[in-house]
């Protein structure tokens, strides 16, 4: 699908599948294993009651249906092999209905067509599908439809199939409902799972897990093209004597504030995590090591500029940072060792202050 084309939630919805579930291409290619020998069986019937018209067209849709699984065999496109079986056996249950195949009773097949389509469709073609056939169902059981096709069915039979047909439609998308509405919801507690897993709880950042990961995917990028990255390993300075001071509430405040700001100042691109405790970590990618200094430079400022406000007065924050960038074949733990080195020189400088590991202070 292309970015320009336009997604319901049931098109969002089908591209996932909870555990269990039974997908739709199976589904379809299992109904057809099924269908097939039962349309040869009811055509050799047919045969033997003179009837040269039924038994031709049933082996031509067994024939169609066999085609359309082999379609998609051969493409793996999912809405052809769909949108072909949905057709086929549109216009197979409504020839048997018109032409009262079984001496009529083939039309109780009907039974099988609502469940079948809200399964393997979308609910909005379900219901358009569902409610086309009772129309027509209606429309063959009318006196205009025994003037056009003869139906061989009484008035008691065409009262008990439009009810018994439309209960089922309607019970049919009621469970239907109830089945997208189950999976939207595993599926929603599933991304909430993921994304618990992946980030912290109290600033909303990356948690070290995910940082690792996205500096080991950005390490593998650095080593098939050759261009460098940098990281920020950056400290809030003297953070155990504002608890101290003002009480943990307030350093978690403090802490937000730090995340909400590095938002502010780095880009989309740019990984942020929460390190450990008063520590973060920007992966920032394909940057220089000038470039990644004037970076933590900015945030540093823009973070002694802002403030928390408390009982007690105003809370401030400083920052120490650390940066380092890749070169060579250096392993990723090396890297981090480098901006470790680099903090821990920023710290014994005088806090509140930027390090290059092996470069001067730019403070």
């Amino acid at each position: 699908m292309s970015q320009t084309a336009r997604k319901t939630p049931d098109t969002e919805l089908s591209q996932f599948r909870v555990k269990g579930e039974i997908p739709v291409p199976i589904l379809i290619n299992w109904l057809t294993t099924v269908a097939v020998p039962l349309l040869f069986f009811f055509a050799w019937r047919s045969s033997l009651r003179d009837d040269s018209v039924t038994p031709p067209l049933l082996l031509g849709f067994a024939v169609l249906l066999t085609a359309n699984s082999l379609v998609y065999w051969l493409s793996d496109n999912k809405t052809l092999q769909r949108r072909g079986f949905i057709t086929l056996i549109s216009m197979l249950f409504t020839y048997l209905a018109v032409h009262a195949v079984e001496d009529g009773s083939a039309i109780i097949w009907l039974f099988a067509y609502p469940p079948i389509i809200f399964y393997i469709s979308e609910s909005r073609v379900g219901v358009a599908a569902c409610s086309g056939g009772f129309a027509a169902v209606i429309f063959l059981f009318s006196p205009l439809g025994d003037m056009l096709f003869e139906p061989p069915y009484n008035a008691s039979f065409r009262l008990t199939m439009i009810a018994v047909l439309g209960f089922e439609m309607v019970t049919c998308y009621i469970l239907d409902q109830s089945r997208r509405r189950s999976k939207l919801g595993l599926l929603k507690l599933a991304a909430e799972f993921e994304y618990a897993a992946k980030h912290d709880a109290l600033t909303g950042l990356a948690n070290r897990r995910e940082a690792l990961e996205q500096l080991d995917a950005e390490y593998q990028r650095y080593l098939r093209n050759a261009r460098p990255f940098s990281v920020m390993l950056m400290d809030i300075d003297l953070f155990k004597s504002v608890n101290d001071n003002y009480g943990h509430h307030v350093g978690d405040e403090l802490i937000i504030l730090v995340a909400q700001t590095l938002r502010e100042q780095c880009r989309k691109v740019d990984t942020l995590a929460r390190w450990g405790g008063e520590e973060y970590l920007v992966l920032l990618p394909e940057t220089s090591p000038d470039q990644a200094l004037q970076t933590a430079n900015r945030i540093r400022q823009a973070i002694a500029e802002a403030s928390v406000s408390t009982g007690q007065g105003v809370a401030r924050a400083t920052i120490s940072v650390g940066v380092a960038t890749t070169r060579g074949s250096e392993s990723i733990d090396r890297l981090l060792q480098r901006s470790d080195e680099a903090l821990y020189q920023a710290k014994t400088e005088g806090r509140n202050r930027v390090c290059g590991y092996n470069s001067e202070a730019a403070a």
